[in-house]
């Protein structure tokens, strides 16, 4: 019925906004996660460096193989990033969501995904920083403290004030 402190232990994969069930949801569609929403929000809201719009009639994506069975997030994303037009940005996105997909789509903690595959959690930058998971996607935001910092304070100032910020802000 009322706001309460929580104390997380420092392994834990809820700590800070990577773990916010509500940010984990709202980067989901209803029915299952999307590393690409989760990647996008990242790139936008904490680095300040949006990936340019997608290009008109993308095809969605098959959810099974031939045989008929269910592909992983991961394989269907390999799968998208085959064609050249998409690649270039989903080698941005793609890694960043993926390092959140033990999260399902309403942010509750999971092993297994849609497809009952283990979840591999793991991502590659395109400047060839290796992580694993959110917590290792944490570590490598906070090695970027300036642009991280700089960005999450422009976003709550602009929420704060109602409007965007100006060089008049600094």
């Amino acid at each position: 019925t009322q706001f309460r402190r929580v104390a997380l232990s420092e392994d834990s994969p809820r700590r800070g906004l990577l773990g916010h069930g509500s940010l984990l949801t709202v980067t989901s569609y209803s029915t299952r996660t999307s590393p690409v929403l989760r990647g996008k929000w990242i790139l936008e809201t904490l680095l300040a460096s949006p990936p340019p719009p997608p290009p008109a009639n993308v095809p969605a994506l098959r959810d099974t193989n031939s045989d008929g069975k269910l592909l992983s997030m991961r394989d269907r994303m390999v799968q998208h990033r085959a064609n050249p037009a998409c690649s270039g940005c989903h080698s941005r996105m793609d890694p960043l969501g993926f390092a959140l997909e033990n999260f399902d789509a309403v942010g509750r903690w999971r092993t297994r995904g849609e497809s009952d595959t283990l979840i591999d959690a793991s991502g590659v930058l395109p400047n060839g920083v290796k992580f694993d998971g959110a917590g290792g996607l944490r570590a490598v935001l906070l090695q970027q403290p300036d642009q991280f910092v700089r960005t999450v304070t422009e976003k709550l100032l602009t929420y704060a004030l109602g409007r965007g910020v100006d060089f008049y802000d600094e």
